[in-house]
């Protein structure tokens, strides 16, 4: 099946021809719109842990437990959707005469941002106010801080207003390096990578995903190979015949970017909003092809988001193969973009609705406010986290207008 696979890819990539000018001024309507649905549904199941009364496929599961609920599959698709940015974003990089050192200097100053705040959020769990006499809402609030001054996109400036913007981004250093010296652990814990965070997990993909990509660019055949290859990588490491567990991250996690970024590799190549049924066929067709996986798969590996087992990788593919399917139709083809207006800065300054959320929780732990009981539990709690989802994306948008943006 596989070999036949791959013939069918080479038939259709012989005579294809793709040049960097090809790609220049294109925006992809279907990346922006399905990376802030992902967005706004990540900060919705972020909210929902404690609610009383809601089904509980809509939570994550449990370690053992053999189960794919709603919240497990949201930060897959995310990983998916941030791969497919990978080659524009490259290729954009490119249009623009940027050197491959600077693009390499760019990719290890993003991928180190996204593991330093990784490795802070994920010590949050384990912080211990009393032992150092900085409650843990101060703690969160002043490293919130500390990552809007590093890593704010400042405008440009010349003069005073620059050395203000340069010493704006020293201090957030200086305040962040200050907390990690005073961090103290619940029972002798220490500041360690522990699983990474999500920040630290998509930082780890981010890297292997553009070093694949500029490997190899938007060759089909080479980049099909490379999406089987990190495929069989997770099969392999999973049923003990392959150990990586010396590298950062699970390889599930770096087959699903790299499965984003072969899907955008597939749009530049197939890609035509006159005629996007070429293209829209294939994804569903991956889509079933992953799903044939899965469930071949499933004898022998029950579904894990905590594990990341295969078999949450080939469902969670199939969904966001799908995803991208019906997302082109309608953004990209029908041009109904305009739907997802209410949420689009969650997919603009994603990193900053993602960061927001700890601020006001740790806001509302410093005022002791709580909810009305009657918005803890059903329906109304779910509706308030909705509505709370909306508000985080809002407040990022009207940041934004004022030049307040996380941008790594």
């Amino acid at each position: 099946m596989i070999i036949g696979f791959l013939k069918c890819f080479a038939y259709f990539c012989r005579n294809e021809s793709i040049t960097l000018e090809s790609m220049k001024n294109t925006r992809i309507a279907t990346i922006d719109v399905f990376r802030a649905v992902t967005m706004f549904l990540m900060l919705f199941v972020n909210d929902i842990p404690g609610l009383k009364k809601i089904p509980h496929w809509m939570l994550h599961a449990q370690m053992d437990e053999d189960m794919l609920g709603f919240s497990d599959i949201i930060f897959p698709c995310f990983l998916f959707v941030m791969g497919m940015s990978v080659p524009f974003a490259i290729l954009k990089r490119e249009e623009k005469g940027e050197s491959i050192g600077n693009t390499l200097l760019h990719i290890l100053e993003r991928t180190v941002a996204l593991i330093v705040m990784g490795l802070f959020t994920v010590n949050l769990g384990s912080y211990d106010g009393a032992a150092t006499g900085l409650p843990y809402a101060w703690y969160v609030i002043l490293l919130v801080i500390s990552i809007f001054l590093i890593w704010n996109l400042y405008p440009k400036a010349t003069g005073m207003r620059k050395r203000l913007f340069q010493g704006m981004k020293i201090a957030g250093i200086l305040l962040m390096v200050g907390l990690f010296c005073i961090y103290e652990g619940k029972n002798g814990a220490v500041f360690a990578p522990k699983w990474w965070g999500i920040l630290g997990l998509i930082g780890w993909t981010y890297l292997v995903t553009t070093i694949v990509f500029l490997i190899v660019r938007i060759r089909l055949v080479y980049m099909t190979l490379a999406w089987l290859l990190f495929l069989a990588l997770t099969v392999l490491s999973h049923n003990g015949m392959l150990d990586l567990s010396s590298l950062p991250s699970d390889m599930t996690h770096h087959a699903l970017g790299v499965s984003g970024a072969f899907a955008s590799v597939l749009l530049i190549h197939w890609g035509d909003r006159e005629h996007p049924f070429k293209f829209i066929g294939t994804m569903i067709g991956l889509g079933v092809l992953m799903m044939i996986l899965f469930f071949v798969s499933h004898p022998y590996w029950i579904i894990s988001k905590i594990q990341a087992t295969p078999t949450w990788l080939f469902v969670c593919n199939a969904i966001s193969f799908f995803m991208v399917a019906f997302f082109y139709y309608l953004t990209d083809v029908k041009r109904k973009t305009d739907w997802f207006m209410i949420i689009k800065p969650a997919g603009t300054v994603t990193l900053t609705c993602y960061i927001i959320p700890y601020f006001w929780y740790a806001v509302q732990r410093l005022l002791e406010f709580h909810y009305p009981s009657f918005l803890c539990a059903g329906v109304p709690g779910l509706c308030r986290s909705l509505l709370f989802s909306l508000v985080v994306v809002w407040i990022a948008g009207a940041l934004l207008k004022v030049n307040v943006r996380l941008k790594i």
